[in-house]
């Protein structure tokens, strides 16, 4: 893309999304935040400042290039179901890890792999599924700056997952191109480790980082 695209969060209220939201605010892109409630998401918005505004779900994913789903996963498929016409054409970026409580810290993998496959599923080959921030913690994101860790991103097209690497380059300190979007379910699986290294180690956002690569990483 040779503009900075329009960003619009789905979930754009809740800890991930509105850290998401910070930062990409702050890189000069313009955010829309989706919510279930239209009202809601503009009153968000309106704290957020900048090019931020703020829509229902399907308002948000219309008007935006590339659509970010950042909503729990309870509430993953009946969102996706909602957009499915507002996003054809469109990149999909699921951060959406399948955590069960109440043991969210062991994981539980859905039968059909991955959150990520069940979007590519549900939304079709007119869509093109990015899997990616699944292991930021929300704290570092509000910290203020690039978060202390890389983002694995995943996904079957290419170009992409390049354009999703370019957005993780700006909220942390690496995107790092993982493949395709059934290797989402190591960087899902591995949320309920960190979550459980969280609590250990008493810390309030262990991530990843990817050791022996070139500096800068190539894109």
């Amino acid at each position: 893309m040779s503009e900075k695209p329009t960003i619009a969060i789905l979930g754009g209220t809740g800890d991930l999304g509105s850290g998401l939201a910070k930062r990409w605010l702050a890189a000069g892109y313009s955010v829309v935040v989706g919510s279930r409630s239209a009202e809601k998401a503009q009153a968000f918005a309106k704290e957020l400042g900048g090019a931020a505004r703020g829509d229902d779900n399907v308002g948000a994913a219309k008007s935006a290039d590339i659509v970010v789903l950042a909503v729990p996963f309870g509430s993953h498929e009946a969102t996706l179901c909602e957009v499915k016409d507002a996003v054809q054409g469109k990149i999909v970026v699921d951060a959406a890890v399948p955590l069960v409580p109440p043991k969210v810290s062991v994981v539980q993998l859905p039968p059909e792999g991955s959150a990520a496959q069940i979007a590519q599923t549900l939304l079709g080959e007119g869509v093109k599924v990015v899997s990616a921030f699944h292991n930021v913690g929300a704290t570092k994101l509000h910290a203020g700056g690039r978060a202390d860790c890389d983002v694995l991103v995943f996904g079957n097209d290419k170009e992409s997952r390049d354009i999703v690497i370019g957005l993780a380059n700006e909220v942390a300190t690496c995107g790092i191109d993982g493949g395709v979007l059934a290797n989402s379910a190591a960087a899902e699986a591995l949320t309920s480790v960190l979550i459980g290294i969280n609590r250990r180690y008493k810390v309030p956002g262990a991530g990843i980082r990817i050791t022996g690569l070139p500096t800068p990483v190539p894109q």
